[in-house]
């Protein structure tokens, strides 16, 4: 008997993706078959010039409930779990690499991994109504591997809360608390996304590959080194096309003329 994906594919004519959880009988957790359908998934985005946005959805009621703990007692080893939570890390580093913006769409709950799964994606549009939440040391599990992506999005003692107490927050205290940019209602949810993607796919595609790593190497680095390298990526951002065409037409008073093929900038 054939069997539904793991994670559903979908791009429209402007280069949006859409790769959809699907396993909602499990709350989308992330198994080691999921682990490699979803990143199987963002390697094939990697390799589409045509691709201009990701969104991560989610199919059924939670967007996703981290790892699939059934699935982990059952192979108790040192060795499992390191190959494990290094094929997780894999995985969740593809979604920063990606030379295109990459939105969460979420509802229902998002825990453990799947909370690391929105704080790893670029921008994440949630359902209010939607619960957050690093609990694994309610089991006597720090969540080590979440709490990387987590203290890049929160404050170091809002992030410490969530990781120590496992306590749940909503979407708007996480909009508050900078794990999400955006709240809607559950039946505008999509809505919202789509806004958030229009506004993206309007920009030019070369702009923000090189925007967007610049934007994490610099996270990590000090200073006066970030400055250097950032003034570096913004002189060959300005040389570039796009960038000449945009200024252009900000002096002329005149939208600019960028190629309206998606992926042709990129």
């Amino acid at each position: 008997m054939s069997q539904e994906p793991l994670v559903l594919h979908e791009k429209d004519a402007r280069g949006v993706v859409t790769l959809t959880l699907n396993r909602p009988s499990a709350f989308n957790s992330l198994s080691e078959d999921m682990l490699a359908a979803l990143q199987a998934a963002l390697d094939a985005v990697a390799a589409d010039s045509a691709a201009r946005v990701v969104v991560i959805a989610a199919a059924g009621r939670a967007f996703c409930a981290g790892h699939d703990l059934k699935e982990m007692r059952a192979q108790p080893s040192l060795g499992y779990y390191e190959r494990l939570f290094a094929q997780c890390a894999k995985m969740m580093l593809a979604i920063q690499k990606l030379p295109l913006p990459v939105v969460a769409r979420v509802q229902g709950i998002a825990t453990a991994a799947g909370c690391q799964l929105v704080a790893m994606c670029d921008l994440a549009v949630a359902a209010r109504g939607t619960r957050f939440a690093v609990s694994g040391v309610n089991l006597g599990l720090f969540c080590s591997t979440p709490s990387v992506a987590l203290s890049r999005n929160l404050g170091r003692k809002a992030a410490f809360e969530m990781l120590v107490t496992g306590e749940f927050i909503d979407a708007d205290e996480a909009r508050a608390k900078g794990l999400v940019n955006r709240v809607a209602e559950a039946d505008q949810l999509d809505a919202e996304v789509e806004r958030l993607v229009a506004s993206i796919v309007a920009k030019p595609a070369v702009a923000l590959a090189a925007g967007k790593a610049l934007f994490y190497r610099q996270l990590e680095a000090g200073i006066a080194a970030a400055y250097e390298d950032a003034g570096r990526t913004m002189a060959c951002n300005m040389m570039d096309a796009a960038a000449l065409e945009g200024v252009q037409a900000f002096i002329d008073k005149r939208p600019p003329a960028w190629a309206a093929k998606p992926g042709t900038e990129r």
